[in-house]
């Protein structure tokens, strides 16, 4: 996995499909030097995003709870992961994966093929694959599906010898980002995200209320595979991203079984480099029981799960 540079890019927007009630993919296209940027962008990434002069949609479109938020400026940039990247000859096409919950999301659904959007990036940084390891497991909680969408391309790609197993959790089937498939072969196969299908990878399915797949948390899901596999902890790495109860879990859950975890932390970072200090997390000292703040803009959005402090 390399590194890129960042910048100040226009990007075209080429598609803005609605795939669920609230669920969007938006595909933004860079040529020139921001085709080479994001060309090499790593899963984990992100970008902040300008959305000050995009409209509103017409009244009707928007949802009941978002009207009065919907009134408010968008004066910061908002930052975007990214779940696809394709190189092309002289372009490259960066996708994103969001959902409307506020006003600038809302008004990213407006944006249609030939407008054109100002992205700083990318930003951050990305996943990692140490040596040694042969199965991945990727963790996604609610909308923190979007990098390890890329990471599974990436390690398909990369790491063809490496098994990747997804697990996908909401609180309802209607929350889940993805497409399911529920006909008897792909159940029986375990192929049941579509999304990860394509690389034929399996993945599991959790929903708080049980409306599809495992009864409970995602985490309780992934201990119970744990607890069946029969795999060596050194050989497994897992990748999460989504809610931070679930990340701190997650850690605990590596932790109590020596397992290998990164994960994506999911603040808000207004700036994207590091400048206005708001996306603080408490971060582990080696060798004493002292605890400093890193920005997750800068030195994450992934870090490695054992050194975070976790909110109680």
């Amino acid at each position: 996995m390399g590194t890129s540079k960042k910048g100040q890019f226009c990007a075209a927007v080429s598609a803005n499909r609605q795939i669920g009630r609230r669920c969007y993919r938006l595909s933004l296209a860079f040529e020139g030097t921001g085709a080479k940027a994001f060309g090499e962008l790593l899963p984990g990434q992100f970008a902040e995003v300008d959305l000050s002069e995009v409209a509103l949609p017409v009244m009707e479109k928007i949802p009941q709870d978002l009207r009065d938020a919907s009134k408010r400026e968008i004066i910061l940039r908002r930052p975007f992961s990214f779940c696809d990247v394709t190189v092309q000859r002289n372009k490259t096409i960066a996708e994103i994966l969001y959902c409307v919950v506020g006003p600038a999301s809302l008004r990213m659904t407006t944006l249609s093929a030939g407008d054109s959007v100002s992205v700083i990036g990318p930003l951050g940084n990305g996943f990692s694959m140490p040596k040694g390891k042969k199965t991945a497991l990727l963790l996604a909680g609610g909308m923190g599906a979007p990098p390890l969408l890329h990471l599974a391309k990436v390690i398909r790609r990369d790491y063809p010898k490496i098994e990747c197993v997804a697990f996908a959790g909401a609180k309802t089937k209607e929350e889940l980002p993805f497409k399911l498939r529920l006909d008897k072969a792909s159940i029986k196969s375990g192929l049941v995200l579509d999304e990860f299908a394509k690389y034929k990878i399996k993945s599991f399915v959790s929903t708080d209320d049980g409306s599809a797949g495992y009864t409970g948390f995602v985490t309780d899901c992934l201990v119970q595979w744990l607890d069946e596999c029969g795999l060596k902890e050194k050989d497994l790495i897992i990748y999460g991203c989504g809610p931070e109860a679930m990340l701190a879990r997650a850690a605990e859950i590596a932790d109590e079984r020596k397992i290998d975890c990164q994960v994506s932390m999911e603040q808000m970072m207004a700036c994207g480099i590091g400048l206005c200090q708001s996306c603080a997390v408490e971060c582990k000292t080696d060798g004493s029981g002292e605890t400093i703040y890193k920005m997750c803009c800068k030195d994450g959005p992934v870090f490695d799960s054992r050194e975070l402090v976790f909110k109680k």
